[in-house]
């Protein structure tokens, strides 16, 4: 009989010692996750900033000014516009066509007051 209650006392001390390991553990999972909502709220509130200011630092005005200013850019106008005319060898066969192109690039070129740079192949406009 001595023997038997040993046994269960072993037995009971045993379950005891691990009934208090898992509330020991579920308190420290609980903490843990408690922890991690935490950070999780706090990183969606700087995405939140960091979203908000992505927006305001692209913002066409804003992106506008910097180019005039920082980089001193300016707003396109036919006056300082430069149009290309085909590269030189791209036509096909012989050359014709790139010659015609040329002559075709003149003819346009006059027509609406423009004039053709002939070394370089670039048209450019008053």
């Amino acid at each position: 009989m001595t023997r038997v209650n040993i046994l269960l006392l072993l037995a009971v001390l045993a379950s005891a010692f691990y009934l208090v390991r898992t509330q020991y553990e579920s308190r420290r999972l609980t903490t843990d996750l408690d922890r991690a909502r935490s950070e999780a709220r706090r990183l969606d509130v700087e995405l939140d900033q960091l979203d908000a200011e992505r927006r305001a630092q692209a913002a066409p005005l804003r992106v506008e000014k910097i180019a005039r200013e920082q980089l001193h850019m300016r707003t396109i106008t036919p006056a300082i516009t430069q149009y290309l005319g085909p590269a030189k060898g791209a036509g096909s066969g012989t050359g014709s066509g790139a010659a015609s192109a040329a002559t075709n690039g003149t003819a346009s070129a006059a027509s609406n007051g423009a004039s053709n740079d002939a070394a370089t192949g670039q048209e450019r406009r008053p």
